[in-house]
């Protein structure tokens, strides 16, 4: 057997010959911190893409697409989120698939009776398409207020940064 042979699954080997191990964590390297988000004017696509950032833990060192690797995410005040655009006034339907059960719904009206939706939607599109998501989906909590019951976690704030329209 070879070198090639030997190392071609872990291993990679460089031009002079050197063998350089390849990391991937184990179960015991993986730590899930707690993160905390304000959502107070922060718009809801750049508040979905930090938060699923997190959620996977692309942030962390040791991150790897098939680890689950990913931090716990509390975002509180999501009834003062921004929505660009038209989004208020933008008309949304859903069927329950029973004859007579299509409903229209726009915005404005789910960020008064479930502003919690409209994120967790956002999110969720900006994750993987794979049973992992579910587990990070699952870390992700998200209040109307400012009040949560994660204080015993201790998590660390996280703060998105605003662009300007003057920097674009």
């Amino acid at each position: 057997m070879t070198l090639h042979q030997d190392c071609r699954a872990w291993n990679t080997i460089t031009r002079k010959g050197t063998l350089v191990k390849t990391f991937t964590p184990k179960p015991v390297d993986l730590t899930h911190d707690w993160y905390i988000i304000d959502a107070t004017d922060v718009v809801l696509g750049r508040l979905a893409t930090q938060a699923a950032v997190l959620l996977r833990g692309k942030n962390k060192p040791t991150y790897a697409p098939h680890a689950d690797s990913g931090n716990h995410v509390i975002i509180i005040n999501a009834a003062k989120v921004a929505l660009t655009g038209g989004k208020l006034s933008k008309e949304l339907y859903t069927h329950s698939g029973r004859p007579g059960g299509l409903r229209a719904y726009s915005y404005a009206q789910l960020l008064e009776r479930n502003p919690d939706r409209i994120i967790i939607s956002a999110i969720k599109g900006m994750l993987p398409k794979n049973r992992l998501a579910k587990t990070q989906l699952d870390r992700l909590h998200v209040f109307a207020g400012a009040e949560h019951p994660h204080t015993p976690q201790k998590p660390q704030t996280f703060e998105i940064t605003q662009v300007s329209q003057q920097a674009k």
